[in-house]
Order: C-alpha cells, then sequence, then structure tokens
C-alpha cells in the first residue's frame, strides 16, 4: 500500500483535523506577514482571511465531532462553501493584481467602511477593493499572496469535493 493509497484512506476526522492544521498554519503565515514583516492587508485579504478561518474553524469542528457520513457531507459543503467564497475574493484580487484600474481607488480601510456604512453599501466597497489591493509587496516563486490565497482555496474546495463524494 502507498503512502498516497494510505493518507487517502485516514478516516474524515483525521482528514478534517489535517485541514484544520494546514489552514491554521496559513492564517499564522499571513499574521506573521502583517505584524513581523509589516506588510499590512488590504480589505479583501481581510475577507480571505474571514473565509479561510470560518473553513478552518469548521474543519476543527468536523474532526473534533467526528460524525456519520452524512454529517461528513454536511461539514465538507460548509467548508467549500467559505472556500468558494475566499477562492472568488482571491481570484478577484489577482486580476486586479494583473489588470490593475486605470484610476487607482485609495479608499478608506475595512475598518471605517464597516463602521461608517450599512452593510449593503459596504460589501461592495470591499469588493472593489481600495487602490492597496492591487499593489503586489511580497511573492514565493512568482506568485503573490492574492494568487497563493486562489492556490489554497482552490486545493480546499478540491478536498472538500473530494470528501463529499469518498466512500467510507
Amino acid at each position: 500500500m502507498t503512502l498516497l493509497h494510505r493518507i487517502l484512506n485516514l478516516p474524515a476526522r483525521a482528514l478534517y483535523l489535517a485541514l484544520f492544521l494546514v489552514a491554521a498554519g496559513l492564517l499564522g503565515f499571513g499574521l506573521y506577514l502583517q505584524h513581523v514583516v509589516g506588510l499590512e492587508p488590504c480589505p479583501m485579504c481581510i475577507m480571505q482571511r474571514y473565509a479561510f478561518a470560518t473553513a478552518a474553524l469548521i474543519a476543527l469542528i468536523a474532526g473534533l465531532h467526528a460524525p456519520g457520513r452524512g454529517g461528513e457531507r454536511v461539514y465538507a459543503a460548509l467548508i467549500g462553501a467559505a472556500a468558494l467564497i475566499g477562492g472568488s475574493i482571491a481570484a478577484r484580487q489577482s486580476w486586479m493584481q494583473i489588470n490593475p484600474p486605470l484610476i487607482p481607488e485609495c479608499g478608506p480601510g475595512l475598518e471605517f467602511m464597516l463602521e461608517s456604512f450599512p452593510l449593503a453599501q459596504a460589501l461592495p466597497m470591499i469588493f472593489r477593493g481600495a487602490g492597496d489591493c492591487t499593489v503586489i509587496e511580497w511573492t514565493f516563486l512568482g506568485l503573490s499572496i492574492a494568487n497563493w490565497s486562489l492556490v489554497s482555496f482552490t486545493a480546499t474546495v478540491l478536498f472538500a469535493g473530494w470528501m463529499l463524494l469518498r466512500r467510507g
């Protein structure tokens, strides 16, 4: 039996806890970049963090709960939904970095928008992004943080889909 075969046949509980650990590690790295390296997150980055933290929290609950097959599917669907939301934000930011707007929109920060406007008005402003959402301040292997976030969300969606379809 190969290592990959063994990993794929682990109990759902172990797989959900593994997802939680990976997600917590990625969130921790984001906090390291913010507080140690000094990269300030833009509103779109913050929304991606919330989506990833939601997926991580659901994975932790799923791992601790160890539900039956029906419950595993519900948790997988919730994780997939959170990852799709985060992935769409990461895709939008990646697109904005590749095709920056002609007129930079250096809008207010997320906290100001949420405190000053009703949620229905603040959300479109957040998703439009401030001017700093297009700036690439850090790369690894040629990909920006938004690109890596999109890769991570895509992997999480694939994980959730696999958990929905797997047997036993």
